[in-house]
């Protein structure tokens, strides 16, 4: 079979040229087999070396709020006041323990994403 681990991007890119060719490989094949195993390989390396780091906390907030359609004011529930939410999104003021948990069980928002230092900008 010649499997070998990935370990540079010329390795990678070998990889991921030999799963393009054996996409169409069925299950219980040697090359299924091969395509499986390439594919574990692949992941594998990227997550060591092309890994996306969590967004900002208060980028997720706001994308949240696009996706369900909400708006300020139906954040304070989760936040507080309305000059709070205002402190929140525009970077005055850090999420507290409190408004993590609400944002988090309210509105899914991971408790990870959340309880990271907001970027500058």
């Amino acid at each position: 079979m010649d499997i070998r681990p990935i370990k540079t991007e010329q390795d990678h890119d070998a990889a991921l040229a030999e799963v393009e060719r054996l996409m169409d490989a069925g299950p219980d094949t040697p090359e299924g087999d091969r395509l499986d195993v390439l594919a574990t390989l692949i992941e594998a390396y990227e997550a060591r070396h092309h890994a996306i780091g969590l967004p900002d906390p208060v980028e997720a907030i706001k994308f949240r709020m696009e996706q369900m359609g909400l708006s300020r004011k139906e954040l304070e529930p989760f936040i507080g006041s309305r000059a709070r939410v205002a402190e929140v999104l525009n970077r005055k003021r850090q999420l507290s323990l409190e408004m993590i948990r609400r944002l988090h069980e309210g509105l899914k928002i991971p408790a990870e994403v959340l309880i990271q230092s907001p970027h500058q900008g």
